[in-house]
């Protein structure tokens, strides 16, 4: 790269690994380096750092007067110990879980490691099931199958239809924010849950704990059928934070500090960034925004005032955050000023995206801020790899962590990835069929992605993500078509319309793109008030225009039938939760829009032209 770069020595491990090529046609990857001692559960890390640095402040969010306010790790650990004694005093344990319906918060953080302390398990439920959910039917299906000792909910005003829709499924204890007001006689508020303390009883709770016990139960997106819980082990979440520490040990140096949005009840947000705060003494602000129109705002005002040291987000998130960037010198300089890494996950970052946020930072501090990612899941709790070294471009997800082996297994034209190391799940929660079909009799987790050599000559330089094995298809020409790939060049040719693209073609004879618009850059291009239904936005030339180009400049790229989209269809309703559209970070499920949204598939295929359709 010809951009002057960060010291990355200062930053990152050197790259490493080991290649293994098997005559069964399988190759082993791993890191040369071993996974070094780790902690036995995630308490060791809150104990250590309440004695360490008692008053530094660990979690802090905006108060109702717009302040900031939070707890230090000395504060942590106490309430943690408190309401720890206050669940062992009604024999809560380990066969019932923890379970928070809501979005984070304080509260929701100290819960969450109370329960963990002392061995119960923690599940928190995608708010999206309660809130956005018009059936409910994955809200009542989960804690039904939980049986939950406690469910606790913030902001109960707004959950008072999910309440009602899972009254009658559970026999929890219902608790929630002081400032809520009780939504029955038997329900508690939090604070009652720190009024006493038998430090003695919770001492030998937490000496229980081995790095086997089961520490949080965590769903996946659900996109077929009913989410599967994922067993999370105290090992998992601990030798995760240790092979991270090792691969970015300039954690260990200075205490980091981040902002971030993303859910505690899905693995990036709950395990990756929680507790890579809490493993290294940092300060977590939780923030209020996230990456939709109106609430990123929030976010905006927030790096207005927090200087980040790491910035961990999904793309829908720099998409709205580089053009901010641009235009507010002020947001700029703050939000570059103490920032070491940019770290993107969930989804490849569209090339355009990661260009603008190297020109930006070059543009504020004279070098280019690391742009990493890594790559894992729920069950890899989630780090199997990192990307520990500024890559030539976006998608390459790094090599194996310490600890972690990776199986490249021939599968089609693709190399399907199969991981094994003690961050790997041992299950599914109550799902024993549903566990035994997720490994190969090696014992290799089947997490269903592809990769392939960034350079074939020289591992080091990383995996790049390959998509999904289950989302390619075939045209009707026998030709494949890398669905992962073709939708990331999409979204780049039809910058800024095209939110998410959604690639179809499966037994037809041509790619088509099914397209989620960015409705706010829509209207900016179409010149158009926010009052204009949504349907008129994208009907307007100027929008429709813009895909078209789009589609003849993928196609001028591009001449292979598998390689470009010859038609394509605008869509005027966003993604469904209830129908496993759409994950709390923003995801696209391919195949759930697929079969959605099949109408509109054959919409798109009709021989007579349909007017909506935009044809290359």
């Amino acid at each position: 790269m010809n951009q002057p770069q960060a010291p990355l020595g200062a930053l990152f491990a050197a790259p490493a690994v080991t290649v293994t090529r098997r005559a069964d046609g399988s190759t082993l990857l791993e890191n040369p380096v071993a996974l070094e001692p780790y902690a036995r559960c995630a308490g060791e890390y809150l104990e250590y750092w309440a004695d360490e640095a008692p008053d530094r402040l660990f979690l802090a969010e905006r108060s109702p007067a717009g302040l900031w306010a939070g707890v230090t790790y000395r504060q942590a650990l106490d309430k943690v110990q408190r309401i720890a004694s206050w669940l062992l005093e009604r024999g809560y344990g380990p066969a019932r879980p923890v379970c928070v319906l809501s979005d984070n918060e304080v509260n929701h953080g100290l819960l969450m490691l109370a329960a963990m302390h002392v061995g119960i398990p923690y599940a928190g439920i995608s708010p999206a099931y309660s809130l956005l959910s018009k059936d409910h039917a994955k809200l009542k299906n989960l804690v039904q199958r939980l049986d939950p000792a406690l469910i606790y909910v913030g902001g109960a005003g707004k959950f008072q239809a999910a309440l009602a829709a899972i009254e009658g499924l559970h026999h929890a204890q219902v608790v929630v924010a002081d400032e809520d007001a009780l939504p029955t006689e038997a329900a508690l508020h939090f604070s009652d849950l720190l009024e006493d303390v038998d430090l003695a009883a919770v001492h030998r709770a937490y000496a229980a704990v081995t790095p086997d016990t089961v520490a949080k139960i965590l769903f996946t997106s659900g996109s077929t059928g009913y989410p599967k819980g994922v067993i999370n082990t105290q090992r998992m979440l601990c030798a995760s934070q240790q092979a991270k520490r090792q691969v970015w040990p300039f954690l260990t140096g200075q205490p980091p500090v981040l902002l971030d949005w993303l859910p505690w009840n899905h693995t990036f947000g709950g395990n990756h960034n929680f507790n890579l705060i809490l493993a290294n003494g940092g300060t977590f602000y939780l923030d209020g925004g996230k990456p939709v129109p109106g609430l990123f705002d929030t976010t905006l005002n927030n790096l207005r005032e927090v200087a980040p040291t790491l910035y961990l987000n999904v793309p829908k998130a720099f998409d709205m955050l580089v053009p901010a960037l641009r235009e507010d010198a002020d947001l700029r300089r703050n939000f570059f000023s103490k920032l070491q890494v940019i770290f993107y996950a969930a989804a490849a970052l569209p090339q355009h995206l990661w260009d603008g946020l190297i020109e930006l930072s070059i543009q504020e501090l004279g070098y280019a801020v690391p742009m990493v990612t890594a790559w894992g899941s729920t069950e890899t709790s989630p780090l199997a790899t990192d990307c520990h070294f500024q890559a030539d471009r976006s998608g390459v997800i790094g090599v194996p962590v310490p600890g972690v082996s990776l199986k490249l297994v021939p599968s089609g034209d693709k190399l399907e990835v199969r991981v094994k190391g003690p961050n790997v799940t041992p299950g599914y929660f109550n799902q024993p069929d549903v566990t035994a079909k997720a490994f190969d009799d090696e014992g290799f987790y089947l997490i269903g992605d592809a990769a392939k050599f960034a350079d074939p000559a020289r591992p080091e330089a990383g995996l790049v993500f390959d998509g999904r094995v289950s989302e390619d298809f075939k045209l009707m020409t026998g030709t494949w078509v890398s669905v992962g790939n073709l939708r990331v060049k999409g979204i780049e040719a039809m910058t800024p319309v095209a939110q998410d693209i959604v690639v179809t073609g499966h037994d037809r004879n041509s790619v088509g793109f099914l397209i989620f618009p960015n409705v706010a850059a829509c209207r900016r291009l179409a010149g158009l008030a926010d009052d204009v239904a949504v349907a008129d936005v994208l009907a307007h030339p100027a929008v429709r225009d813009r895909v078209s180009a789009g589609l003849q400049a993928l196609h001028a790229a591009n001449q292979a039938s598998s390689t470009y989209a010859d038609r394509a269809l605008l869509l005027t309703d966003p993604p469904l939760v209830d129908a496993g559209e759409i994950t709390d970070k923003g995801y696209i499920n391919q195949s759930a829009v697929l079969k959605q949204r099949a109408a509109l598939v054959q919409t798109l295929y009709a021989d007579d032209a349909a007017k909506d359709v935009i044809y290359l």
